[in-house]
């Protein structure tokens, strides 16, 4: 019987336990997490702490998925020391797993700049785990003063969990706007004016330079109070376990089609694994992925072609969606922006009205040329009647 072992409990490690029992039923499968709680969605921890969601919800399989897959999971364990010379992982509790292969789905880690007198702050926190949200949770007050150092997503969520629940919150953030990743300027500023209006104070182009205490030292002159500090200035991929054996690593684990990586018998997927076009750490990439290396790593053959860089975030009631690359000409208007290369739809950036957004991702995943369709039409109102009979026949089966 053949044994596969995966690192990580997220959603790539639970869609790599699916991808092999869909080729192989019988083998021995151990699931490796540093976490306490595995197969509970990530981004439900703004709305835990918002009340949107219960601890008991935020489950994306069943109670009882790892016992019926036959899955021997050891949580609250951390993978030190992979040994693919004899295909064996050291674990942290001194014991060691042998596999026939293994998928490292170990997702990322909070990035925290080396700030000055960062030691001398007492309520400090990341966030992006239950745990993180719990230990939060337990020192927010209607008295409270929250810094957040971060306004990407993670620190925005953050802020939309907590604002009813405290005094204040700023934001900081060093880039120029809001969500920079994600966002030209132009349509920053909409959604700038959004959090501004629902209680968020923003500090752009700026951030903590030092710290003493609950005092942070801003690098503009200015200085912020706060009660509770928390640290989202960026995520780093993990991965240490594949670069300590010489695997072939970037800002991600590189990987090909297969979700093989540089070292036989080693797979990864998820937040730590790096595509083509880059580390792509959003849940559809990380449920292909995942499940495609459970299947090749179980002797099947599944491909996962490049995906599109996608991003979808409501806050205070605000929906944004972004997708692809923003190269080309920029066409429409700042809260739907389209940026058009060489005849072909390459990203976009949606505000507000997110409707109907995967007729546009379906567009930059087929390469349709736009000559071909009324993409002005589609622009302004995303329908599948510009496409013609024959497209709607092809996508429709039939219903057009």
């Amino acid at each position: 019987m053949k044994s596969y072992v995966i690192i990580g409990g997220g959603i790539a490690g639970v869609s790599a336990v699916e991808g092999i029992r869909s080729v192989d039923g019988e083998a021995k499968i151990t699931l490796v997490s540093s976490e306490k709680t595995c197969a509970y969605s990530r981004p439900l921890i703004s709305y835990y702490l918002e009340g949107k969601s219960r601890l008991d919800t935020m489950g994306y399989r069943e109670s009882d998925f790892f016992e019926k897959n036959g899955v021997t999971v050891l949580c609250g364990v951390s993978a030190e020391r992979l040994e693919p010379e004899n295909n064996s992982l050291a674990l942290s509790d001194g014991s060691t797993l042998k596999y026939d292969a293994l998928c490292v789905a170990a997702g990322s880690s909070p990035f925290v700049p080396p700030f000055s007198g960062l030691d001398t702050v007492e309520k400090k926190f990341s966030f992006m785990t239950i745990d993180d949200a719990l230990s939060l949770e337990k020192e927010l007050g209607a008295d409270k003063r929250v810094l957040i150092i971060g306004a990407g997503l993670i620190g925005l969520k953050c802020a939309e969990g907590i604002r009813d629940r405290v005094k204040s919150v700023t934001v900081a953030d060093l880039a120029p706007h809001a969500l920079s990743s994600i966002l030209t300027p132009e349509s920053a500023e909409i959604v700038e004016r959004h959090l501004e209006k629902s209680g968020i104070e923003l500090l752009l182009g700026d951030t903590a330079d030092s710290f003493d205490g609950n005092s942070a030292y801003m690098r503009s002159g200015r200085t912020v109070e706060f009660d509770i500090l928390v640290l989202a200035v960026g995520v780093r991929a993990n991965t240490a376990l594949v670069k300590a054996v010489g695997g072939e690593v970037n800002r991600g684990i590189l990987i090909n089609g297969k979700m093989e990586t540089s070292i036989p018998g080693v797979f990864s997927a998820g937040d730590c694994a790096e595509f083509k076009s880059g580390v792509l750490a959003i849940l559809p990439a990380a449920h292909i992925g995942g499940f495609t290396a459970g299947v090749n790593m179980a002797g099947g053959s599944e491909c996962y072609a490049d995906p599109v860089k996608m991003n979808s975030i409501g806050l205070f009631g605000l929906h944004i969606m972004t997708a692809g690359l923003y190269e080309g000409d920029a066409l429409g208007d700042p809260d739907r922006r389209f940026f058009v290369k060489d005849g072909y739809l390459s990203g976009f950036i949606l505000i507000g009205g997110v409707e109907k957004a995967g007729i546009y991702t379906s567009l930059m995943r087929d390469k349709t040329p736009l000559d071909t369709i009324d993409f002005d039409a589609v622009m302004r109102s995303p329908s599948l009647l510009p496409f013609g009979r024959e497209y709607r026949k092809e996508k429709l089966g039939g219903a057009v």
